[in-house]
């Protein structure tokens, strides 16, 4: 597994992007393979991001509407976006009170592109 490569891509990610709070990247089971979220315990918001985005593949299948592409939560202080990373992650992004969501949208995706990357299995034999 190339966590350290993951959390670089997240620490990128809350560092060069205004109003990202925190990153998660998460096996599609629960487990937490990075993590770059000050004040948000890893292991039990993993869980929390694999059942979300169970329900969106769920969701996005039973309404016929293709592939699961994105989640978006909001809240009263902030939200929070799940994009999948390749068939063994999910990326979750938490986003600070009044940041545009969806303005994340391409810097998260890009992120997501990068961990899947990391995470596919010629990225093993090229480290």
């Amino acid at each position: 597994m190339h966590e350290a490569e993951v959390r670089v891509e997240l620490e990128r990610l809350r560092a060069d992007t205004p109003g990202v709070a925190g990153a998660f990247a998460t096996s599609p089971d629960g487990l937490v393979l990075a993590a770059d979220a000050p004040d948000v315990e890893p292991d039990g918001f993993a869980a929390l991001t694999a059942a979300a985005a169970a329900v969106g593949v769920r969701l996005t299948g039973a309404a016929g509407q293709g592939d699961f592409r994105e989640l978006l939560v909001r809240g009263d202080a902030g939200g929070l976006a799940l994009f999948p990373a390749g068939a063994g992650c999910v990326l979750t992004v938490l986003a600070a009170p009044g940041t545009d969501l969806p303005g994340l949208r391409p810097e998260a995706r890009a992120c997501a592109t990068r961990i899947a990357g990391h995470l596919s299995p010629g990225a093993a034999a090229s480290s």
